[in-house]
């Protein structure tokens, strides 16, 4: 045949490529020496959300380059590929795209929606594979994973009925984060806070049976339409007469008590603080401590409810706040209004505002699933961080401070929680609706609308791509695997989860080794990121 003359990578390297690929040179098996030793990565499963980026491309190179060093070096080798269904993000991608056809999700129904995200996923997880090809990646494609995959799927089933029947799932109304534009509960991992230039405003609540009056700062007047108390610390002598007596809180036609509590710092504003319960973590806490009424005064899209006063009812929350402000200058009851710098707490993706609510959703708890995460780092000092500083203590001080986790999101794409309903409100959890009729003895059921958190399905992955529940030789083989290489902004979202998972399930650590890389920003400094559109897509 004839030589060109100039020799043209791109026809070289795919020639090349769909020939090993063909020949299965990238599968374990190619080394059928059973003595031979292991050597597994998972890969961390890029969403469906769009092309890769060079975040991708930098972290894949690392992988590729371990991996076939091993692979030459005689070892069994599996680097397993897959992707994440990412429920947020590609939600709100695909929102984007029927927003330009002037059509809303709500416009075809869930059912439909679904399958608008599943024509997404096979064009846009085409491409990914696509370029992971053109990038030469020596992944194991006869073991490509999909987070919602039927057999996936099953597993987050198991685990979710498993951890129930335990008592370490349970369904409860407490204070969350909440997204006004996504309709959706957000986990602490995902709000951004940014410091913000703002407003402290000094307002005074006349006291009951007396010409006094106690004066509170708050950045966020609207709430004070829902306070139930008003809170001073127990060690400052400026209030001290003033615990047990009544307020008269302005706006209102309510009487609320003053409280004592040490978690008041003195040296904020005057001392003497608001408290909301169902519109701020803090004060939610603290409402339980007192035992105060929780009222709910702004709603799921960021509006004052009825409970706010005919006034304010249907304002959004900013209109609510120039209202208030300026009904306590006509009561003469405005201080003083300084400027001041806090921390604003934002979405992640879509960057509006957070709005603390009371809501019924999933929890799970996780004192024992950080316990033994935990006594993993003090007894063997895995997983050891590669570069160990800061990224050690960061896992582990995250791990020490860990509360329970809000795992119910508000939306269609996912994991539907594996749970139903009969007409009478009995709750029923298992593995499939088949199940689930016949512990509820009918077939009238509703399943909750709820899916799981993306990261719930995304801390089993080590296992539940290698079979997990059943005793695969996959399983017995390849886990754990030897290493993985992420990036440091999801050590606490999927990293930590991982190991505490693989612990609980699989009962060992999903790896013993973990690579942090560092982060490609754009030109604007912001890190790359496929639902930002910032990254470098080079179509091949």
């Amino acid at each position: 045949m004839d030589i060109p003359k100039q020799y043209d990578p791109k026809e070289a390297e795919q020639h090349h490529y769909e020939r090993w690929e063909k020949n299965g040179y990238f599968a374990p098996e190619i080394n059928r020496d059973p003595k031979a030793p292991i050597f597994s990565i998972v890969i961390p499963p890029p969403n469906v959300t769009g092309s890769l980026h060079m975040g991708h491309a930098l972290q894949h190179t690392l992988m590729d380059v371990m991996t076939r060093h091993k692979r030459m070096c005689g070892y069994r080798t599996l680097w397993l590929p897959g992707m994440d269904h990412a429920g947020i993000s590609t939600q709100l991608m695909v929102s984007r795209a029927l927003k330009k056809e002037g059509k809303s999700r709500h416009d075809l129904g869930r059912e439909k929606f679904i399958e608008r995200v599943w024509q997404w996923k096979q064009e846009s997880g085409g491409q990914i594979t696509v370029q992971m090809r053109r990038e030469g990646a020596s992944v194991d494609w006869s073991r490509d994973k999909f987070t919602m995959d039927e057999d996936l799927s099953r597993v987050v089933r198991e685990v979710f009925v498993r951890l129930y029947d335990e008592g370490m799932i349970y369904r409860g109304n407490r204070i969350v984060n909440w997204c006004p534009q996504d309709q959706t509960v957000l986990s602490d991992l995902e709000v951004e806070k940014q410091p913000q230039a703002g407003k402290l405003y000094y307002l005074q609540y006349p006291i009951k049976n007396s010409d006094k009056r106690v004066t509170v700062a708050t950045t966020r007047p609207e709430t004070m339409l829902g306070d139930t108390a008003v809170a001073v610390n127990p060690n400052d002598d400026r209030y001290g007469d003033l615990v047990g007596q009544t307020v008269l809180l302005p706006l209102t036609n309510r009487e609320i008590p003053i409280v004592a509590d040490e978690y008041v710092d003195p040296q904020f504003g005057t001392g003497a603080v608001k408290i909301t319960p169902a519109h701020d973590p803090n004060d939610y806490e603290m409402g339980l401590r007192h035992n105060l009424q929780q009222v709910v005064v702004i709603d799921p899209y960021a509006k004052m409810t009825a409970d706010a006063g005919a006034d304010y009812a249907g304002l959004d929350r900013y209109k609510a706040r120039d209202k208030v402000i300026a009904d306590f200058e006509g009561l003469g009851l405005l201080e003083k209004i300084v400027d001041y710098e806090f921390s604003i707490s934002k979405c992640e993706r879509c960057k509006t505002v957070i709005e603390p609510l009371i809501s019924t959703q999933w929890f799970m708890k996780m004192d024992h699933l950080r316990d033994l995460a935990l006594d993993l780092m003090a007894r063997e000092q895995l997983p050891h961080f590669t570069p160990e500083t800061p990224y050690r203590k960061v896992y582990t001080d995250w791990l020490e401070n860990l509360r329970d986790w809000t795992i119910s999101r508000q939306l269609w794409w996912g994991h539907q929680i594996p749970a139903w309903y009969t007409p009478n409100g009995d709750l029923i959890v298992a593995r499939s609706e088949e199940e689930a009729r016949s512990k509820a003895g009918t077939s009238d059921l509703t399943q909750d609308p709820d899916v799981l958190d993306t990261w719930f399905s995304s801390a089993l992955w080590p296992f539940s791509t290698l079979g997990w529940p059943n005793d695969t030789e996959d399983l017995k083989t390849f886990y754990p695997t030897s290493v993985l290489v992420t990036a440091r902004d999801i050590i606490f979202l999927w990293v930590s989860r991982m190991v505490m998972m693989g612990l609980k399930f699989v009962g060992d650590e999903p790896f013993a080794d973990v690579f942090i890389t560092g982060t490609i920003l754009d030109s604007q400094g912001q890190r790359m990121s496929k639902t930002k559109m910032n990254g470098v897509d080079r179509r091949v």
